[in-house]
């Protein structure tokens, strides 16, 4: 019989470590100061004062930097082709935005071949890694078609588990003159096709897009071939996209940009996450959802970068976490706090987001004391090193 052993690593002198587990130490985030974690393979094993951490078979020294959890980025696009440069010069020259838009990239992602589209898929998970982030979903969206929607799918698999099936982005261009067979589409035949590459399922419940009817029937046959629902709601209107994730019990309700009184009540009483996305506000210089108000609700927020070519091209959590501290009234113990732990609730997972005994070990190191710096100081390449599942990266 052959016994398979780990190596253990000891990541001492760390200035401030981020646990997210009020039991390991200060606050909401757990902090501990002057401490230490151990990694044995690839699961946490260990935390406490760097003066009492155990033997391990090799130290990592953090030089008086903080360590945070991975971040874990619930909500993106990425598998795509071409880019809609132009499109952002003219909004920023003052047109608004539309969701139409996405017809661009779906001429350009149907003629893209399979290389090309994981190409770009590796190209952006390289980059987001980089900045921190551990654990991502992504989402298909940019096909159309049974055929692009499942390579599409197909494609993200190989290099994420948290895959999300979003044929119901908009109407496809080909079903423009009847939305009714699109629908009939995205619920049945390609439906078929992508439910054995995707967990999730998704619908972009908007003006322009879909309404709360379709919605409902688009999620309703995803849950019936054991697809899990997510929505964009509420991103660009008042809507019925907030009240339905939470009847569906959908994991998130992304954007939440748009919500009244009874859109809060129902998400602090439901199990539903408000996923924040202040990367599209920033690109379509609209209003800021008011994370405050969510939060002081009791709702659990997350926040992702809503990675996409078209209204959020940006894969820097630390970024969105500046944003959201400055402009959407959360604090940057909450702003990270959503990027780890909120991010691992909306895709219902307890391995990742925290760094407690068990978690897998997904963690950044940063050039700084304290988390706090991801917000004071914007914009600077902050992520010193990355450790995903026990591995330096």
């Amino acid at each position: 019989m052959t016994t398979t052993t780990t190596t253990t690593t000891a990541v001492t002198n760390i200035a401030t470590l981020v646990t997210n587990n009020p039991d390991l130490g200060e606050g909401p985030l757990g902090l501990l100061k002057d401490a230490a974690l151990v990694i044995d393979g690839d699961t946490i094993a260990w935390v406490g004062p760097a003066s009492a951490v155990p033997a391990t078979d090799e130290v990592h020294d953090a030089a008086g930097r903080a360590v945070i959890p991975g971040f874990v980025d619930s909500h993106s696009h990425l598998v795509f082709a071409g880019d809609r440069t132009a499109e952002f010069n003219a909004r920023m020259s003052g047109r608004s935005y539309q969701a139409g838009g996405i017809r661009t990239t779906v001429a350009a992602t149907r003629a893209a071949t399979d290389a090309e589209l994981e190409a770009n898929l590796t190209h952006y998970l390289a980059e987001a890694l980089r900045q921190g982030t551990t654990t991502f979903e992504t989402k298909s969206g940019y096909g159309l078609t049974t055929h692009d929607e499942a390579r599409a799918l197909r494609l993200a698999s190989a290099h994420t588990d948290e895959v999300t099936y979003l044929g119901a982005h908009i109407v496809s261009p080909d079903y423009a003159d009847d939305p009714a067979a699109y629908v009939d589409l995205v619920t049945g035949e390609m439906l078929d096709a992508c439910a054995p590459h995707a967990r999730w399922i998704d619908v972009f419940c908007e003006k322009g897009a879909f309404d709360g009817d379709q919605a409902r029937a688009i999620l309703t046959a995803g849950k019936a071939k054991g697809l899990l629902p997510r929505i964009h709601a509420n991103q660009l209107s008042y809507g019925p996209g907030v009240q339905l994730a939470v009847e569906l019990d959908a994991a998130s309700a992304d954007h939440c940009t748009h919500v009244t009184d009874a859109d809060v009540d129902a998400l602090a009483s439901g199990n539903t996450v408000a996923t924040l996305l202040p990367g599209a506000e920033f690109s379509t210089r609209a209003e800021w959802p008011d994370a405050r108000r969510l939060l002081d609700a009791g709702v659990t927020v997350a926040l992702s970068t809503d990675c996409n070519p078209g209204s959020s091209f940006t894969s820097s959590v630390p970024f969105c976490i500046a944003l959201a501290v400055r402009d959407m009234g959360m604090t940057p113990d909450e702003a990270l706090w959503s990027a780890t732990a909120g991010g691992a609730t909306a895709l219902r997972r307890t391995d990742i987001g925290h760094l407690a005994p068990g978690a897998r070990a997904d963690l950044a190191i940063l050039d700084a004391p304290s988390h706090v710096h991801l917000a004071y100081r914007p914009g600077v390449p902050l992520v010193n090193e990355v450790w995903r599942a026990g591995v330096r990266a």
